[in-house]
């Protein structure tokens, strides 16, 4: 509203109706954003609602058990593999505590915190400056994208979401802290870091991407000392277990691994097929958009190679990708938009590329992935089947797991003792045998 006096133009404050009138729509539009955000997030993981339980997502019940009521904390705490996990294992028992034992709360909730996560990439992107179309873009990618399918699909893996997020806060609450010097900020970035390092070991990678961050800003990279102070301490904790680590013990990780190759194979595996198509048409098309690039490829790089030190696989499995798989996202989303400026005049061209992507991957995880997660589920599902339907003890011949997934799998399904299965033992004529190949 304006008043006219004389030659003076006097602007009025606006109504509150007009006011609102203004904010409303914005408010709607970006409920829709967020919300196509979820459904496209929810889309590939459809199938895990009706999933039973894999083999480690036994264990991951037993340590939610364990470890999750509060009288056990303190053996949380000094247990120098499970407290770099608390709180996967608190959401778990607390979990279990709401609604029980069946798997559909569980996938649930993973699948939820994927929901968060791809939020998450939009709201980070648009907070540091990524833009907000590519952002969008990126986060859409994130939603569907199918080389990190195992940390939705496996409810052990459950670390990997939780990391991811806490992380996102930290980036969002450390950015604040550069850019106007809160002292709240800060405490907030104090605060997620402590908790992506409850989260995963991997929570480490924050310290070099805060010290990146403050050089960007113009700020001197010692505002990250103490981040980097706390990571040397967490650090120091874990090797100074090395002897009764579970993981630097059972050749699951080790520094003498090829990390180097590993880690190179890794992000390669990464960019398959979309990545190096972005890569292609920037080449081609655009190549001042080579500096865009820079940003996600350094997360990606840092945010994989504490993954990089295992041994037992030449590349990193696909669920230990999911915190650097934001970044390539960005990536595709660079290329998606080159691709629409190339393409100006042809409006369908973006469009048509999205569906191909959200096809592509959706229907790898849906024909693909799907098949396979049934597959590790059906040792202990046919074990249930056979304990459910017969009485007194299960010689178990041959299991393609550990003995404490099939025990647990009894007492936690089946709420019967363990001891109902016998191994190690011939079977006699007339009792109940069981054997489960590897899948």
């Amino acid at each position: 509203m304006a008043i006219v006096t004389g030659d003076i133009l006097i602007a009025a404050p606006p109504l509150a109706a007009e006011r609102k009138a203004f904010a409303y729509p914005m408010l709607g539009k970006w409920a829709i954003r967020y919300g196509v955000l979820a459904l496209l997030a929810t889309l590939p993981y459809l199938p895990v609602f009706v999933q039973p339980f894999l083999s480690d997502d036994y264990l991951q019940l037993d340590s939610g058990r364990k470890y999750g009521p509060v009288a056990a904390w303190e053996s949380l705490i000094v247990d120098p593999l499970y407290r770099c996990r608390a709180t996967s294992i608190l959401l778990t028992h607390w979990t279990e505590q709401l609604f029980g034992t069946a798997p559909l709360p569980f996938y649930a909730s993973s699948v939820l915190i994927h929901v968060i996560n791809t939020w998450m990439v939009l709201l980070a992107g648009c907070r540091l400056g990524l833009g907000g179309v590519r952002s969008y873009l990126a986060s859409t990618f994130f939603a569907v994208y199918l080389g990190h399918q195992e940390a939705v699909m496996w409810y052990a893996a459950l670390p990997e979401l939780l990391l991811f997020f806490f992380c996102g806060c930290f980036l969002l609450s450390w950015n604040g802290y550069l850019r106007r010097g809160s002292t709240v900020q800060y405490a907030l970035a104090i605060v997620w870091f402590l908790l992506a390092l409850l989260s995963k070991e991997a929570g480490v990678v924050l310290v070099p991407m805060a010290a990146a961050m403050a050089y960007q800003r113009g700020r001197s990279v010692w505002r990250s000392a103490p981040l980097a102070f706390v990571a040397a301490i967490y650090t120091a904790a874990i090797f100074g277990a090395k002897s009764h680590h579970l993981h630097l013990n059972d050749g699951t990780f080790s520094l003498a691994a090829p990390f180097a190759m590993t880690w190179a194979r890794s992000i390669s595996r990464m960019f398959w097929i979309w990545g190096f198509l972005a890569i292609a048409a920037i080449a081609f098309w655009q190549r001042r958009a080579w500096r865009s690039l820079v940003p996600p490829a350094l997360w990606m790089g840092v945010a994989l190679l504490p993954f990089s030190f295992l041994v037992y696989m030449p590349v990193v499995p696909s669920r230990h990708t999911y915190l650097a798989s934001a970044g390539i996202g960005f990536v595709v989303a660079a290329g998606l938009l080159v691709a629409r400026a190339r393409f100006r005049a042809h409006r369908w061209v973006l469009p048509v590329l999205l569906i191909a992507v959200i096809a592509h991957h959706t229907g790898y995880i849906w024909v693909k992935k799907r098949p396979q997660f049934l597959e590790r589920a059906a040792a202990t599902e046919d074990l249930l089947k056979v304990a459910r339907g017969t009485a007194g003890p299960i010689y178990v011949t041959c299991f393609p797991y550990g003995r404490e997934v099939a025990e647990k799998a009894i007492e936690i399904t089946l709420f019967q003792p363990a001891s109902r299965l016998v191994w190690d033992t011939p079977p006699p004529p007339g009792v109940t045998a069981y054997c489960a190949k590897d899948p």
